[in-house]
């Protein structure tokens, strides 16, 4: 699971005030702010090993990725070969030090999904002032976070699309479809 901007051109500006009244699913700002990088987007996604997103969500340019990681993985639904409901859960989450936080982790242990996330260096210095009442640090297992770069190469292949590498949709909503055409087109040439 990871993050990345996508810049937002400067016709993807000025919808309509109204319209995330009249649409479902449109957010308020329509998922546009400004970031270091400028007027931009977020896509916060998670991935297959296959380098197929499985879900994603979107967010303002300047929106932190850790609140993210509760939506984006209550989004999975992977459809199971026969019948049955479609797979929620993953074997595991592979992220980054920006979804390092205790609410993210308890959340994670709630669900029992293992867990590779490294721990920030201000989070390990406070819990080894505490001394023993620090608790013991999360356990990190370096050889499975060296597949996360599946994630990054997954963005890589998505942004050869120009309309994700560049968002030029006004509609927060447009935009999500053509992510979502953009994987279908990359499940399809998988399959070929």
């Amino acid at each position: 699971m990871d993050s990345t901007t996508s810049r937002a051109h400067i016709h993807a500006a000025g919808a309509r005030r109204d319209s995330s009244d009249r649409l479902d699913g449109e957010p308020d700002n329509h998922a546009l702010g400004r970031s270091r990088g400028g007027f931009s987007t977020k896509i916060h996604l998670a991935c297959d090993h296959h380098l197929q997103a499985v879900s994603f969500t979107l967010t303002a340019g300047q929106a932190g990725d850790s609140p993210q990681l509760t939506e984006v993985l209550d989004r999975i639904r992977v459809a199971r070969p026969g019948p049955g409901r479609p797979r929620s859960l993953p074997d595991r989450v592979l992220a980054d030090k920006a979804y390092s936080s205790q609410a993210n982790r308890s959340y994670l242990r709630c669900r029992k999904i293992t867990t590779t996330i490294p721990v920030k260096k201000d989070q390990a210095d406070n819990r080894q002032a505490k001394g023993s009442a620090g608790g013991r640090p999360p356990a990190f297992d370096s050889e499975a976070y060296k597949g996360r770069n599946v994630v990054e190469r997954c963005f890589n292949a998505l942004k050869h699309n120009r309309g994700v590498a560049t968002r030029y949709d006004k509609l927060a909503i447009r935009f999500e479809a053509v992510i979502r055409v953009a994987n279908i087109d990359r499940w399809l040439k998988r399959l070929s």
